[in-house]
């Protein structure tokens, strides 16, 4: 089947000599395409499309070299991940180590006000959650926040918790809810529930005050920063998960400056309190944010927390916490009003939810919506899906409800605590991608940027393994995925799940030219080769957005 040009004239731009995998069933293969007004006019042979190609402005040779649809990352917190500009705690094994880490930034950054440090992991502290005097002279007297490998919790030191008002008396803060000694009600340092609180509106902009991390002007510097990262590894379209409507003016910023390398598809935060008033606020951004590189479009939501702190919401008790199953942030009955409020006024849902008692709880909010308000292409998301009970496995097919993914999270050197605190019984269904794709389900995968890394080419690495990034171990291999089905993860998949379907995806003429050139083919290389691999050139809107 040849593809006919959808208009005439000479191309803007044109691909030879590849090996393009089209991810559209009616061509899965074609060698050469022609792109002109930033949309494919033309897909076949490099011999059917040859007039096309030699009047084009700009001839790309392939050089054999296989071509993809530019990456659809899901779900990446472009806000999130400072690079040099916060100490940097991933993989320090130690308390000793992360002290090490940060009198290291801090002869690089004497002048820094604060210590602002991202992920560390609890593997560091024996597993426990840290407290302030762990920190006691790490800092040369300087306030310290340091975000943990999730981004779902925060480590104040003495002089952090004084700068940001966190006392016995305090009560709860803006930014999260600071835990306390059972003994004497003193705050201990740690502050739990940092993704639902101190990203929300009021949390950033009271850390936005105190914590330079926070400023607008750091927080653009690092969406620029990722952003441009993105399109270094081949990802065209960027679903931002988590913003409030302040929030939307960094990428409009980015956007009107011409900076905005990768698309941007945005979700409003919907935390617990907020008013049919702000629901007025998000329709009318809706309407105001709605073009190719920025749109605003879903609304994020929390059911429960997370696994590793015990606080993800479980239908029995922690396998080594039995005293506790969790808790959800909703009772089930308001759950289901809120959603089907939600989903009656036509919005798009995404749900985070990762224990099996609130994956539940919101597939029977679905279900509840979809009874009163009837059938419609909502393509609701629940996020992540760590533990999900077998039973409720084939209710994502049957309601029409995504699973956004990350393969990553799932990786046997990451998992250690997970698996501890959920219990071997719980985990053949944990991250589950083949069951819910063989199920029928729509599974879109993601980075979870910078709870992982950003790179597509891990997360495929890691969707065929369920390995560690040496190889020496895989862990559930029952729910690894073949290359192709991982590559529509990120591709056509990604495009349904947020409504982009007709213009991103598949490389198909009438769409935009969005796509990438990689250095190895991912359907002959080996998992472990393809972690060598890398993007050699992104296309975004038949534009050259990056070349190695």
């Amino acid at each position: 089947m040849t593809s006919t040009p959808a208009t005439n004239g000479p191309s803007d731009l044109s691909l030879t000599n590849a090996r393009i995998w089209t991810a559209d069933p009616a061509r899965p293969w074609a060698s050469a395409l022609a792109v002109r007004d930033g949309r494919i006019t033309a897909i076949g042979d490099d011999d059917e499309i040859a007039s096309l190609t030699a009047s084009a402005e700009r001839v790309i040779d392939g050089a054999q070299r296989v071509v993809v649809p530019g990456f659809i990352d899901s779900h990446n917190h472009l806000r999130l991940g400072s690079g040099d500009e916060a100490v940097q705690l991933a993989g320090a094994a130690s308390l000793e180590e992360i002290k090490e880490r940060i009198a290291q930034w801090l002869q690089v950054n004497p002048d820094a006000e604060w210590v602002y440090g991202e992920g560390f992991d609890y593997t560091a502290t024996g597993g426990r959650r840290p407290c302030a005097a762990d920190l006691d002279g790490a800092t040369g007297g300087r306030p310290a926040m340091l975000l943990d490998y999730s981004v779902h919790s925060a480590w104040l030191n003495f002089e952090g918790m004084s700068r940001l008002g966190v006392t016995a008396s305090s009560g709860s803060a803006p930014f999260g809810n600071p835990e306390r000694s059972p003994r004497t009600g003193e705050p201990t340092g740690y502050v739990n529930d940092f993704a639902t609180s101190g990203l929300s509106r009021a949390g950033l902009a009271a850390l936005s005050q105190i914590v330079p991390a926070f400023s607008f002007q750091s927080q653009y510097e690092r969406v620029l920063a990722n952003l441009e990262m993105a399109t270094r590894f081949g990802i065209t379209t960027v679903v931002e998960p988590q913003n409030s409507l302040d929030d939307l003016a960094l990428f409009a910023r980015a956007r009107d400056e011409g900076r905005l390398s990768s698309r941007v598809v945005a979700a409003l935060f919907h935390p617990v309190g907020t008013s049919p008033g702000d629901l007025d606020e998000f329709a009318a951004a809706q309407q105001a944010y709605d073009d190719d590189y920025l749109r605003v479009g879903p609304l994020k939501l929390y059911i429960d927390d997370i696994v590793e702190p015990h606080t993800a919401a479980m239908k029995l008790p922690y396998a080594n916490r039995p005293d506790t199953r969790g808790h959800s942030y909703y009772e089930g009955d308001a759950f289901d009003d809120l959603v089907t409020t939600l989903d009656q006024r036509g919005f798009q849902l995404f749900i985070h939810a990762t224990g099996d008692r609130g994956i539940a709880m919101v597939l029977d909010a679905f279900s509840r919506a979809r009874a009163v308000n009837g059938p419609r292409d909502s393509r609701h998301q629940i996020v992540h899906v760590e533990c999900l009970d077998a039973v409720d496995l084939p209710r994502f097919a049957e309601l029409g409800v995504v699973a956004c993914m990350q393969p990553r999270h799932c990786a046997p050197e990451i998992v250690h605590e997970w698996r501890a605190n959920v219990g071997p019984e719980r985990w053949r269904y944990a991250w589950p991608m083949r069951s819910l794709m063989d199920s029928g389900a729509h599974v879109a995968f993601s980075s979870d940027w910078n709870v992982a890394e950003m790179d597509p080419l891990i997360g495929l690495y890691t969707a065929q393994t369920r390995a560690s990034l040496d190889g020496s171990m895989s862990w559930v291999p029952e729910e690894c995925v073949d290359i192709e089905s991982a590559l529509r993860a990120y591709t056509v998949e990604g495009a349904w799940a947020n409504f982009c379907e007709d213009d991103r995806g598949s490389l198909t003429v009438g769409r935009l030219a969005d796509l990438a050139v990689l250095s190895d083919d991912p359907f002959a290389a080996t998992p472990s080769e393809l972690l060598q691999a890398q993007v050699d050139l992104t296309v975004v809107g038949g534009h050259v957005a990056y070349e190695q």
